[in-house]
């Protein structure tokens, strides 16, 4: 049965066990998953900003197409024959339409590459003009008569912390820039190359911190099911733990009860088969005695020897008997003090005989309690008999009553000597039946105490000092 009970503790607590895994690893799935889904959302949100501003930069750079092929070529070469930006005046005009058309809108710059060479005939950023080879495969491809965009980003979630450097998205967007016909129709005649860059910096930096609220708020919405779930595992644990000690605690008295009640039926046959020869002995040394006392006078104390033992084996058999048969209790009311105050002038002889003074302290409010006197006589009788025993030399005995609530529905017993007191060893064993360490008695003593004040539905505890001396405290509730 002893080496069932770590497998049968193993087996309850597994379930437990697949409970807690699951939990945690459900937690770690879900936190997984919704940080895979907040990359998932600013990815998607990324790519929707990027088509829309795709299409409103291609958008934006025809319309600048227009305007430019409209309020500047047209009219520049009405007026001067040719187009010639070095001269200050047509590039003043082209920047003050370029300007005009972009106002208001989000652009960064507007760039007009040449179409003979990749130079740089104009630029809102004035230090760009004349710069050349920038164009890039984007040029190359404007020129063919295809439009694409190349975006130049700088950002992570890490460029939101605090110094570091800041969030840096662009759109560069390059068209060609074609000749109109007299119906404004766009021909196939490419005269330059029309970039314009957009700043998506402020959209960027509004989807990281988006991305970064949805993996914030669900770390903490997490770390708070994690929290909680961890407080309802270790509240869980708690119970189970109290559960097994409370199962262990029944076991072992079960066993310890199993154990008693097979050692009662043994000590109970035992007994009755003693008891019945041992009381003929008895008489026959009383008789033996009255002859003696005529006829022998000399030899009269064998026979009070032989009464003498015999009575105290006979009270070693009578104990036996109400440790292995004890009696049901009769409860009616008793006041508690009378029966204590009894049974002190009881053993008064016995406390004048070993030089002991008693002190008591008795509560006079104290209720009748419904308590079997004999059997509660019995207990304290056993409990004033190991006090006694206790001071060989002599002590005080403090005896004292009170309630041990504010209902007054307990009422206490307080035995206290001043004798050689017991080691924490002893101590743990001194309510075991048999056990004794003494040279004389059986070791019944306070284990049938214990179950009367079990029978009553009370308990007992001591507390106890080498030296110094033991406290037993017996509590009684009402019936």
């Amino acid at each position: 049965m002893t080496a069932n009970k770590p497998q049968a503790k193993i087996d309850s607590l597994r379930p437990f066990r697949l409970v807690k895994y699951f939990s945690f690893t459900g937690l770690g799935l879900v936190l997984i998953t919704t940080i895979v889904l907040s990359w998932f959302i600013s990815n998607h949100a990324k790519k929707v900003m990027l088509e829309r501003s795709e299409k409103y930069s291609l958008l934006l750079a025809e319309h600048v197409n227009r305007q430019v092929f409209l309020q500047f070529v047209l009219p520049t070469v009405l007026r001067y024959g040719e187009i010639a930006l070095r001269n200050s005046a047509q590039f003043k005009r082209l920047d003050t339409v370029v300007r005009n058309t972009t106002e208001g809108l989000n652009v960064d710059s507007v760039t007009i590459y040449d179409s003979e060479e990749n130079i740089i005939s104009y630029s809102t950023i004035p230090e760009e003009v004349g710069v050349r080879d920038k164009g890039g495969k984007e040029y190359e491809s404007a020129l063919n008569g295809v439009n694409s965009s190349h975006l130049i980003s700088k950002a992570s979630l890490l460029n939101l912390l605090t110094g570091s450097d800041p969030i840096s998205t662009k759109l560069l967007t390059y068209i060609p820039f074609r000749r109109e016909n007299p119906l404004s129709e766009r021909t196939d005649d490419i005269m330059g190359v029309t970039k314009v860059v957009q700043d998506l910096s402020d959209d960027m930096e509004a989807i990281l911190r988006l991305q970064l609220t949805i993996i914030v708020v669900s770390i903490l919405i997490m770390g708070t099911l994690f929290l909680i779930l961890t407080q309802i595992v270790t509240k869980a644990d708690q119970i189970n733990e109290a559960r097994a000690q409370e199962r262990r605690r029944l076991e072992d008295k079960l066993n310890q009860a199993e154990r008693l009640a097979s050692l009662g039926e043994m000590v109970a046959s035992v007994s009755h088969e003693i008891k019945n020869p041992l009381g003929i002995v008895r008489s026959t040394a009383e008789i033996l005695n009255k002859r003696l006392q005529d006829q022998a006078p000399g030899s009269k104390h064998l026979a009070e020897i032989i009464i003498t033992e015999t009575s105290r084996l006979d009270d070693i058999v009578r104990e036996f008997l109400d440790f292995a048969r004890p009696q049901v209790p009769q409860f009616t009311p008793t006041a508690i003090n009378d029966l204590i105050m009894k049974l002190e002038g009881f053993m008064q002889p016995e406390f004048s005989k070993n030089n002991i003074t008693v002190e008591n302290n008795l509560a006079t409010d104290l209720k009748p309690v419904n308590v079997d006197q004999n059997l509660l006589y019995r207990a304290l009788l056993n409990l004033f008999i190991n006090a006694v025993q206790a001071m060989p030399d002599g002590g005080i005995l403090s005896i004292s009553t009170f309630s041990a609530s504010q209902e007054k529905k307990k009422v206490v017993i307080r035995i206290e000597d001043t004798g050689i007191g017991m080691s924490k060893e002893k101590l743990a064993m001194i309510f075991t039946p048999f056990y004794t360490d003494k040279n004389r008695g059986t070791g019944l003593g306070l284990a049938i105490a214990k179950n009367i004040i079990d029978q009553h539905e009370g308990f007992i505890t001591v507390e106890s000092q080498e030296a110094k001396g033991s406290t037993f405290l017996i509590t009684l509730k009402h019936q």
